[in-house]
C-alpha cells in the first residue's frame, strides 16, 4: 500500500515537473506539442508504481496539456486527433510500464528469496562442526568457512585465491596438483565422493590427521570441489587411550585367571620340586658308598632331577609369559604351539582331563598376538572343563580349519550340558554369565581380543550335547 501511495505521489510530482518545463518553453513552442512533455511521466510512474499511477500521470498530464491548447475557437479535428493519440499512447505506455513494474517486482522477489536462501545456507555452513573448503577446478580456493579458519589458523582472505595445496604437508603438495590434472584429464576418482584419512598442515606448520570427504558440483561450464574436513586429533588420542585401557583390562583378566588357578599352580610346581629333593637325597645316600657300583643309579637320579627341574621351569615360563604385560604385537605364529602352551596352563591341577588336538596343517600359521590368543583359549577351555564337571562324558577338543577370506577358524568343544537359551543370546555382553559365582567379563574380553585381530567369535549348541565356541584369526600369507 505504501509503495502504491508513493507511486501516485511520484506521478503527481513528475507531471508537475513536466508542466513547469513546458510552461518555461511556452514562448518557444507556443501551442505546439501540448502533451509531449507529459508522455515520459506516464511510463515512469507506471514502471515504478504500476498501471494505476501511470493512468493518474496520464490524467494529470492531460489536464496540464490542455492549458496549452487554445479553446477560444473551439476544438478542431486536428486537436481532437492529438487528444485521442495522447490517450492511446498513454494507455500503451501505462501498460508497458506495468510490465516493467511486474518484471521488477518478480526480480526483486527472486533476489530476496535467493538472498534469504544464501543467508540460510551460510548460517548452516558456519555452524556445522566440520570445516568446509570450496575450490575451483584448478584447485584454487573459492570459499573458506569459519570452522576452517579455526582449524587451520588462516583467515579466509589469506587463502582465498590460493591453491588448496597450502593446507597439505609440503611433501604431498605436488601429488595433489598432479591428482587434479589427472582427474580432469581422465575422470578417474580416487578421493571424490569417498571419505579418506589423510594429513593436513596448519598455518603454524603443525601436521595433524583429518578425515576428508570431497564432493563435486557442476555450475554451467565450471566445476567446483567441496571438501568437508574433520580433525581426528582428539579421536586418535581417545583411540590410543581406549587401546591402553583395553590392554590393561586384558592384562588384569589374565592376572585374575592366574589368581583363581593359584592353588593348582602351586601344587603343580611343588610336585617337580619335591621330586628333585627326593632324587638328590637318594643320590647323596648313594654317594656315601665309596665303591663305584652305584654310579649308574646316581646318574639316573641326577637325570631325573634335571628333568623335573625343566618341568618346573616350563610351568613357570608359561605362567610368566601368560601374565606378562608386554606390548601387543601381531605377527606370524604357529597355532599348534600357542594351543600347546594354553593346554599346558589349563590342565594344571586338572587330573584325569585330556584334550584332543586337531590342528589342520593348512590352518596352523596365523597372524596374532601370541599371549592374547592364549588368553582366549585358556578362558574357553577352563569354561569347558568347569561345564563338564557334572557330566559322565568329559571330552574337550581344540581344532582348527581353514575359513573364508584368508582366515583360520579355531573351535573349542565340550560335552557339558550346553548353554541356557537366554544366556546364549547375550553371552558375549559384559556381566552376562551362567556361573553362580562368575563376573561375566571373560567372554566379553575374548570378543574384544578376537575383534581386535579382525576376527569374530560365536557359540553353537552341539546336537549330541555340549557346546562349541568358534573364533577366527587372520591366516599368515605364504
Amino acid at each position: 500500500m505504501r509503495r502504491r501511495i508513493s507511486g501516485y505521489t511520484l506521478a503527481a510530482g513528475l507531471v508537475f515537473a513536466a508542466f513547469v518545463i513546458r510552461l518555461a518553453l511556452s514562448h518557444s513552442l507556443g501551442v505546439n506539442a501540448p502533451f509531449l512533455f507529459f508522455l515520459p511521466t506516464v511510463v515512469i510512474a507506471a514502471a515504478v508504481g504500476g498501471f494505476s499511477p501511470g493512468l493518474l500521470a496520464a490524467l494529470l498530464g492531460f489536464v496540464g496539456g490542455m492549458v496549452f491548447v487554445p479553446l477560444y475557437d473551439g476544438v478542431d479535428f486536428a486537436e481532437g486527433v492529438n487528444v485521442a493519440a495522447y490517450w492511446g499512447i498513454c494507455v500503451l505506455l501505462a501498460w508497458f510500464g506495468q510490465r516493467l513494474h511486474s518484471a521488477q517486482e518478480r526480480a526483486k522477489t527472486r533476489a530476496d528469496e535467493l538472498a534469504a536462501r544464501e543467508a540460510n545456507l551460510r548460517s548452516i555452513l558456519e555452524t556445522v562442526p566440520d570445516a568446509m573448503v570450496i575450490a575451483g577446478e584448478h584447485g584454487v580456493i573459492e570459499s573458506f568457512s569459519r570452522t576452517a579458519e579455526q582449524l587451520f589458523g588462516y583467515a579466509a582472505e589469506e587463502v582465498v585465491g590460493r591453491s588448496v595445496s597450502i593446507l597439505m604437508p609440503s611433501v604431498v603438495r605436488g601429488e595433489h596438483d598432479s591428482y587434479i590434472q589427472r582427474y580432469l584429464a581422465t575422470g578417474r576418482r580416487h578421493v571424490i565422493g569417498k571419505g579418506k584419512t589423510v594429513t593436513a598442515e596448519r598455518k603454524d606448520g603443525s601436521i595433524f590427521p583429518i578425515e576428508l570427504v570431497v564432493g563435486e558440483v557442476a555450475s554451467g561450464d565450471m566445476r567446483f570441489f567441496t571438501g568437508f574436513i574433520r580433525d581426528l586429533t582428539e579421536r586418535r588420542k581417545d583411540e590410543a587411550r581406549m587401546q591402553e585401557l583395553q590392554a590393561e583390562l586384558v592384562h588384569v583378566s589374565r592376572l585374575s585367571a592366574m589368581g583363581e588357578m593359584a592353588s593348582s599352580l602351586a601344587h603343580e610346581v611343588n610336585q617337580p620340586l619335591s621330586a628333585i629333593v627326593n632324587y638328590l637325597s637318594g643320590a647323596r645316600r648313594l654317594l656315601s658308598d665309596p665303591s663305584m657300583k652305584n654310579l649308574p643309579l646316581i646318574e639316573t637320579a641326577f637325570k631325573d632331577a634335571a628333568d623335573q627341574a625343566l618341568r618346573a621351569g616350563d610351568i613357570i615360563r608359561r605362567l610368566r609369559q601368560f601374565v606378562s604385560r608386554g606390548k601387543v604385537v601381531h605377527q606370524g605364529d604357529s597355532l599348534s604351539e600357542i594351543v600347546g602352551d594354553a593346554v599346558g596352563l589349563v590342565l594344571v591341577g586338572s587330573h584325569g582331563q585330556n584334550v584332543a588336538l586337531r590342528i589342520d596343517p593348512l590352518a596352523d600359521r596365523v597372524v596374532c598376538d601370541r599371549i592374547q590368543v592364549q588368553q582366549v583359549l585358556v578362558n574357553l577351555m577352563r569354561n569347558a572343563i568347569e561345564a563338564m564337571q557334572g557330566s559322565d562324558r568329559k571330552e574337550l577338543a581344540v581344532a582348527s580349519t581353514p575359513a573364508q577370506r584368508d582366515m583360520v577358524e579355531v573351535s573349542v568343544s565340550d560335552t557339558g550340558p550346553g548353554l541356557p537359551e537366554d544366556v546364549a543370546q547375550r553371552l558375549f555382553e559384559p556381566f552376562v554369565t551362567s556361573k553362580p559365582t562368575g563376573m561375566g567379563v571373560g567372554l566379553s574380553i575374548c570378543r574384544t581380543i578376537v575383534e581386535s585381530h579382525g576376527g569374530r567369535i560365536w557359540s553353537e549348541q552341539r546336537p549330541e550335547g555340549g557346546c562349541v565356541f568358534r573364533f577366527t584369526l587372520p591366516q599368515e600369507s605364504c
